[in-house]
């Protein structure tokens, strides 16, 4: 069953910046539903309907079922949203905050108390759960953020850009809370974020939108397939070493065919073995000190790169 089901999407704001045209999208309860696309791509106002705080001037949106411009007040008891700025009272403690949040979703007591000892074993919050929360760090305070949005044992939850602004540890600690919440409460996630190895990490699903429009929906296997090339690295020591000897590999490949990446020179590769072949033939004959040479799957980031390239060109519309 899907959770999301939204059809020809549009919505042009009043000083006519047209935000989503004819955008269609599908996500699947229970899974990591990742959306991704450039600033302005219009994921900010999508995530605006999405959570009924606007109405499409065309489009049908369907959520658990439900007919979104129909069932808004009924969709809002299923659904939570992690805005990028958190929304905590920051003079209240960790229960405070908690059981507040509780009495505004009528939760009854005895059972905010059992879901507030359930979130703060699972978040491992139990050595903040006294103080004020002006006292924490930014991730912790993101933790509890996303901890108070599921007091109301929300179906669908939106996280837009949670690991914004975190160090790599924070980030990757994020990523199994995410897991957790799929994984244990069964809830369908909604994710927006900057980081191409963040939605390569957790997503079932990924969205690439840009200019208001889908680019491309699939899994990262299938997203993969797309393009339907292979990536061959040649690995050096550093970027400068690397952009040293990019020209030496004029003789076999396209300029358009060859980037500099993370001290690797990478060709986009139709014909993986024989393009080994002549790479390996052109680094033994110039004495070249490469460190390495492999044969990989394209990345997500290939992926985005080079979708979003082919929409820019006018091959994908």
């Amino acid at each position: 069953m899907y959770a999301i089901q939204a059809q020809k999407v549009t919505k042009r704001y009043r000083n006519g910046a047209q935000a989503l045209e004819n955008f269609s999208v599908q996500v699947r309860e229970g899974e990591i539903f990742t959306l991704l696309g450039p600033n302005g791509a219009g994921k900010s106002t999508l995530i605006r309907i999405l959570t009924t705080y606007l109405k499409p001037d065309s489009g049908e949106v369907r959520m658990l079922g439900k007919e979104l411009c129909r069932d808004a007040a009924s969709i809002r008891q299923d659904i939570a949203c992690v805005a990028q700025q958190t929304s905590i009272d920051t003079y209240l403690s960790l229960e405070e905050n908690m059981l507040f949040q509780s009495r505004l979703y009528r939760i009854p007591k005895a059972e905010a108390k059992h879901r507030m000892e359930k979130l703060i074993c699972d978040f491992d919050l139990h050595s903040f759960r006294k103080y004020p929360v002006a006292s924490y760090s930014g991730g912790i305070r993101r933790r509890l953020d996303i901890a108070l949005n599921l007091m109301s044992n929300p179906r669908i939850l939106f996280l837009d850009e949670p690991t914004v602004g975190m160090d790599i540890q924070s980030r990757m600690a994020m990523w199994d809370m995410v897991r957790k919440i799929r994984d244990d409460f069964g809830t369908t996630i909604f994710l927006t974020t900057h980081y191409l190895e963040e939605a390569d990490n957790l997503s079932n699903t990924v969205c690439i939108m840009k200019e208001g429009r889908e680019v491309a929906q699939g899994t990262l296997a299938e997203l993969r397939s797309y393009i339907r090339q292979d990536t061959l690295l040649i690995h050096f020591s550093t970027d400068a070493e690397a952009q040293k000897h990019r020209k030496d590999m004029k003789p076999a490949f396209p300029e358009s065919q060859v980037t500099i990446r993370n001290g690797d020179i990478v060709v986009n590769t139709k014909e993986g073995h024989l393009d080994m072949e002549r790479a390996l033939g052109i680094l033994l004959k110039h004495n070249i000190p490469f460190r390495g040479i492999e044969i990989s799957q394209p990345t997500l980031e290939d992926v985005f790169l080079r979708l979003t390239d082919k929409w820019k060109a006018g091959e994908l519309k």
